[in-house]
């Protein structure tokens, strides 16, 4: 086993990578949970149908499962990185209440649309067309996405516990800092932080684990038990659609295209993000085995629309396994395992607050600052597209917004700022697709 996920030579340990593995599947295991919460709205009559809601919720739970265990045990067998993948946050609100019940566009043929868009990702990938997009990308606009999406979760951590919360005058504030939630978060923290700084493996594993105890005296933990019955996967299993008169539909295209430009950014990001975060990332900012990496997104796409769920992607909770020491594919297969283990074990893994996952989400989200000291701060050419980049994802709950912006300015500030010759020709393509992508799909 060392030898085939080199776990010494990465500098790592068979604890390590199962401690990270298992901190990975903590942080994100709320998605089993969230995202057929989400799809099943797309359902007809679930709202009024108590019995079909729980149906079609139990069998996009399973979808969910197997889409993102598939694309996780690939991610670690075949591209030997301790990246985690399931249907994204975002993807699934755009498949339920865009498509679906704004556009009127049938849950099958949506489905059919997240099969196509996975299909289109595996012949990009195999061509090598995806390694060389992603290459592209200018080493700043890499780095700042790093810290922007370490922000970001920081943001996501903070908003699930309630430290802080929306408001009408200033958009967001300090919440109540007193309430079980946030006190739940707030002693995680400093115990992760604590135990991080004394070098005690586990640290983030323990905070989880410390704060989901102490939330089960403060109200904040509900017990809901540890077995259940595997919920019935065939309302949803083989059900997309995709028909002559679809693939002849420009509306249907649109749909493809918005979820292909989403999702490719949002892997994209994300796997730089953790790249430069691990220390995985070549000096020139690209990542080693890229092609295998987002092969597994791509097959988790088409697996999880067979099985009727939308897009899979890579998740930036993986950095929490990261922080944890995994730096091999080893990581990746215990918490597929994990995820697959939540058929049988789902009451369980409900048990597991947000409010106890929030503080790995924010420990890890500073982790994630220090590739910044890299950036030429003093050269603005490149200091004003990465702090673009950086501000903007948190500021518009956006990892693929963020980037978008930032390609945008990198290419036009290099050009009026007197250093056109250092820009990529294809950066300059990506730039007018991103204006495109703002002003007709987004």
């Amino acid at each position: 086993m060392d030898k085939f996920f080199g776990i010494s030579k990465s500098g790592s340990s068979v604890r390590k990578e199962i401690y990270g593995g298992i901190a990975t599947f903590l942080t994100m295991a709320y998605i089993i949970f969230v995202n057929p919460s989400i799809l099943v709205d797309a359902i007809p009559g679930t709202a009024t149908n108590p019995l079909l809601y729980e149906q079609f919720f139990g069998a996009i739970m399973v979808a969910t499962i197997l889409g993102g265990a598939t694309a996780t045990l690939l991610m670690g067998l075949f591209a030997n990185y301790p990246f985690a993948l399931a249907p994204g946050m975002g993807l699934n609100a755009y498949f339920t209440y865009t498509v679906v019940l704004n556009m009127g566009v049938d849950w099958r043929t949506a489905l059919g649309a997240v099969f196509v868009e996975g299909v289109i990702f595996i012949i990009i990938t195999l061509t090598g067309v995806r390694t060389f997009i992603g290459n592209a990308i200018p080493k700043t606009i890499k780095i700042a996405t790093g810290a922007g999406i370490g922000l970001f979760i920081s943001f996501i951590g903070l908003k699930g516990s309630g430290i802080i919360v929306a408001d009408d005058a200033t958009f967001i504030a300090l919440g109540n800092i007193t309430s079980p939630e946030a006190l739940t978060t707030i002693i995680g923290l400093f115990i992760i932080a604590i135990l991080y700084t004394l070098k005690v493996p586990g640290s983030v594993l323990i905070g989880i684990v410390s704060s989901t105890l102490f939330g089960s005296f403060v109200g904040v933990t509900e017990f809901h038990g540890i077995v259940g019955k595997i919920p019935d996967v065939a309302p949803t299993f083989g059900k997309l659609q995709l028909s002559l008169d679809n693939l002849l539909e420009p509306t249907f295209w649109i749909i493809v295209l918005t979820f292909f430009f989403v999702d490719f950014f949002d892997t994209t990001g994300t796997l730089m993000g953790l790249a430069q975060s691990a220390g995985f990332a070549r000096k020139d900012g690209s990542l080693p085995r890229s092609k295998k990496a987002y092969m597994a997104d791509a097959t988790g796409t088409v697996v999880g629309s067979i099985f009727g769920t939308s897009t899979v992607t890579s998740y930036v909770e993986s950095g929490a396994g990261i922080a944890q020491g995994a730096r091999t594919g080893l990581a990746s297969v215990v918490t597929s395992i994990l995820m697959l283990s939540m058929l049988f074990f789902s009451p369980l893994a409900s048990s597991i607050p947000s409010a106890a996952t929030a503080p790995a989400l924010i420990f890890v989200g500073s982790l994630m600052m220090k590739g910044l000291k890299e950036i030429d701060w003093d050269d603005s050419t490149e200091g004003l597209p990465a702090f673009i980049t950086l501000i903007m994802m948190p500021f518009t709950y956006s990892i693929a917004t963020g980037i978008t912006l930032g390609m945008i300015a990198y290419p036009v500030i290099k050009f009026f700022g007197g250093k056109g010759k250092n820009i990529h020709w294809f950066t300059w393509i990506l730039a007018i697709l991103f204006v495109l992508y703002l002003m007709y799909l987004r």
